[in-house]
């Protein structure tokens, strides 16, 4: 990152430009944001999807039950279409047709993933429903949530970095083409007489 290279630019020299001094200015307060600004933006949008994950974590947990399932029989690879996605490796163990008991007391059976490397008839597992029976995912752990919300709060510290970096950088660059332009002006000024005698120059 380049913030600091313009703080040189305050040194007492006869050939600073204003500009110099405002590029100086700009850097340092780039990187007062930077350290300062973005690290409570990060820490702001942490703790507010800390708040919405642990909500959703017990919105989860109060609607999401584990139940008990057995196994009537085995079922082939294709017998069960899942999204490969939603799955880890660990889930694709055994694919077995299941009956199950709601928490409302009514009865189930269906195809589903299986943690047993091999399902026999009568094996029981458990799976996760909701009040009604019908199979729903793991509800959400805190410590997960915590991580995401973790992940989410640096993402926003660093979008915020960024942000204000980009922003230094565009300025510089409208100042940098701003001070071409007089330059050029200036040079097309003196341009003419340049080297002639008598000229001044």
């Amino acid at each position: 990152m380049r913030t600091i290279s313009g703080l040189w630019r305050w040194r007492h020299n006869p050939l600073r430009r204003t500009s110099d001094l405002v590029e100086a200015w700009l850097a340092l307060v780039a990187l007062l944001l930077i350290v300062v600004a973005a690290p409570v933006v990060g820490s702001l949008v942490g703790g507010l999807a800390q708040g919405a994950l642990q909500r959703s974590v017990r919105d989860q947990r109060a609607a999401r039950h584990l139940v008990t399932a057995t196994v009537v029989r085995k079922l082939d690879r294709s017998a069960l279409d899942t999204d490969p996605e939603a799955t880890s490796a660990g889930d694709l163990r055994s694919r077995v047709f299941a009956g199950w008991t709601a928490p409302d007391g009514s009865g189930h059976h269906g195809a589903v993933l299986a943690d047993l490397k091999s399902p026999h008839r009568g094996d029981h597992f458990r799976i996760w429903t909701d009040r009604h029976g019908r199979l729903v995912a793991r509800p959400l752990d805190p410590a997960t949530a915590t991580t995401h919300a973790v992940l989410a709060g640096f993402g926003a510290a660093m979008l915020a970095a960024g942000a204000v970096e980009g922003g230094r950088r565009l300025i510089v660059r409208r100042m940098v083409r701003r001070r071409y332009a007089r330059l050029d002006q200036a040079w097309d000024k003196a341009g003419p007489d340049w080297g002639r005698t008598g000229a001044g120059s």
